[in-house]
């Protein structure tokens, strides 16, 4: 498949909008969810990873989550950004991406990256708020908790603290899930990197950009159900983002 034919309808294209999915972070060393060396591949104890993730669960057995969370996802002051975190940042800066960056990631590496219109549909790890009283706390705060083995909790009451992600059962938040949809709707170029595109509602917002006679690009490293609808289709994520980095640094016009 020509990446001059990409190109082409990079440039034509005014009004681009990004969907990231886990895929993208697995080249910062962060598994993927259902990949052979994903979580869901991986049990915890005698504990499937997947029920942890149950609002349900973490409400009865906060102290479990956070036992797994601390060594998975509360890793972010080890890891660095990647090509594809690099590329959206480019893409951002040089004007590109007016439609926006919405991930289902929350490890906040697009942020780390320099973006600054990202929307977070599942939330961030980078955040916690009381279940009680709704009081925040850093990362750093929470990090210092579970590090020490310990559940965080309030300092203003005492309640366990939440992360700020969507757990199983919990629902998105629709302010962001509907800007997503206009944002989609409105896009002449979704580029879906490093999604499955099976968990919804997020893996539904490409649709908007086809049925409004958009133009879809996927690069992701298996088959998604959007394959036959997409106009290109990349399997490797790195050569993708180093070539559209080079490819954009080679233009005088950016």
């Amino acid at each position: 498949m020509s990446y001059d034919e990409f190109f082409s309808l990079f440039e034509r294209s005014k009004n681009i909008v990004a969907l990231t999915g886990a895929g993208v972070s697995t080249l910062s060393g962060i598994p993927d969810f259902r990949s052979s060396n994903g979580y869901y591949s991986k049990s915890f104890g005698h504990l499937k990873v997947e029920d942890l993730l149950n609002i349900y669960f973490f409400n009865q057995h906060p102290d479990i989550f956070y036992e797994w969370a601390k060594d998975n996802w509360y890793i972010l002051n080890d890891v660095t950004p990647s090509e594809v975190h690099r590329l959206l940042y480019l893409l951002e800066k040089i004007g590109k991406l007016s439609g926006g960056l919405y991930t289902q990631n929350i490890d906040d590496l697009h942020q780390k990256a320099g973006s600054k219109n990202v929307y977070e549909l599942h939330g961030s790890i980078k955040r916690g708020f009381c279940t009680n009283c709704n009081n925040y706390m850093s990362y750093d705060e929470v990090y210092s908790y579970i590090s020490s083995s310990a559940i965080p909790k309030c300092s203003r009451c005492g309640s366990v603290i939440k992360p700020d992600i969507v757990f199983y059962n919990e629902n998105l938040n629709m302010s962001i899930l509907k800007r997503a949809e206009i944002a989609f709707s409105q896009a002449d170029l979704a580029i879906v990197l490093g999604s499955s595109l099976v968990v919804n509602p997020a893996a539904s917002l490409p649709l908007y950009t086809l049925e409004n006679k958009g133009k879809l690009v996927i690069v992701n490293r298996d088959e998604t159900f959007l394959d036959n609808r997409a106009s290109f289709v990349f399997r490797d994520l790195k050569i993708f983002a180093t070539d559209l980095i080079d490819y954009i640094e080679s233009k005088k016009s950016y």
